[in-house]
């Protein structure tokens, strides 16, 4: 991927840390190319997993013995409904957070999803699960996915841009922007903004740096996170948040400064923190220090 090294490292960072992920940027700019690339980022899928993928798959007739061991990239189209995405009927059949199980689901245009559908995803984002309760009986599906998002920051795309001028009123930005609702915002770890590329930076820039070359280093941080603590950062809960952090005086002070300035949330702080860890992770650090928190309130 020539240029972007902006959204590549946030793409690194959700890899390592399996940390959910927001993309915006005007038509064009490679945001879908990006989000079909980051499967190639993530590390090989143990036994267990791809077992586990493999059952959820077969209960919609959806495994195939090709794809054994391959993380899941589900990619519903924004016309989906609320059960389509977390599943349901009778007898109640799994969505596609459950069959993105383990991988990755990729919601290209988020705002043009039914909100009853967008608001569905707000608990399995946090627990990893979805109850499925009818009258006649009562399913439990398990969905821990990484959700990897896209958007334009407007109606006509171009909000921002320094190619197009925007032609969508004051009030029109906000209702579209206001398809997402806070609550769902919240809970996605990173948000990143994908400029357009200029025409002579696309034709003559230089190859970008190779899948192979970021996925080890994501490997390297995430096997540093499982041998501290058993999971990836982004499952970490509760207690397990400060006692894994390990955050230096200035980089508490700095988190602080920054979650009282811009008024985060509780969970906000929090995602934040984990997203620290993830950095320091990758630049092979036993604490986090005051440089990884100040890029992880960029994000």
């Amino acid at each position: 991927v020539k240029g972007q090294a902006g959204a590549k490292r946030a793409l690194e960072i959700a890899a390592a840390g399996g940390h959910s992920l927001l993309l915006m940027g005007p038509p064009g700019s490679g945001k879908s190319m990006l989000a079909h690339r980051f499967a190639g980022l993530l590390p090989e899928m143990t036994t267990d997993e791809a077992l586990q993928t493999a059952a959820i798959g077969s209960l919609n007739g959806r495994f195939s013995i090709e794809n054994w061991g391959q993380r899941p990239t589900c990619a519903p189209h924004h016309s989906a409904s609320a059960v389509a995405l977390v599943g349901g009927g009778s007898p109640p059949r799994p969505g596609e957070i459950s069959l993105s199980h383990n991988g990755i689901l990729f919601l290209d245009e988020m705002p043009e999803f039914p909100r009853a559908a967008l608001e569905a995803l707000r608990e399995p984002l946090e627990t990893g699960t979805i109850t499925i309760a009818r009258a006649a009986r009562r399913a439990e599906f398990p969905a821990r996915f990484q959700l990897i998002a896209a958007m334009n920051p407007c109606p006509c795309g171009y909000l921002g841009s320094t190619t197009r001028s925007c032609r969508c009123s004051p009030d029109q930005v906000s209702r579209y922007q206001g398809k997402l609702s806070g609550p769902l915002l919240d809970r996605i770890d990173l948000h990143i903004e994908v400029p357009s590329l200029p025409a002579q930076d696309l034709l003559n820039a230089p190859p970008g740096e190779s899948t192979a070359a970021i996925a080890a280093r994501s490997l390297a941080a995430r096997t540093l996170a499982l041998k501290r603590q058993g999971c990836a950062n982004a499952a970490l809960q509760g207690q397990a948040i400060d006692a894994q952090a390990r955050l230096s005086e200035k980089a508490s002070a700095l988190l602080q400064k920054a979650a009282t300035q811009l008024g985060w949330s509780g969970r906000s702080t929090h995602r934040s923190l984990k997203v620290a860890r993830t950095i320091a992770d990758l630049a092979g650090s036993d604490t986090v220090e005051a440089a990884h928190v100040a890029e992880a309130v960029q994000y």
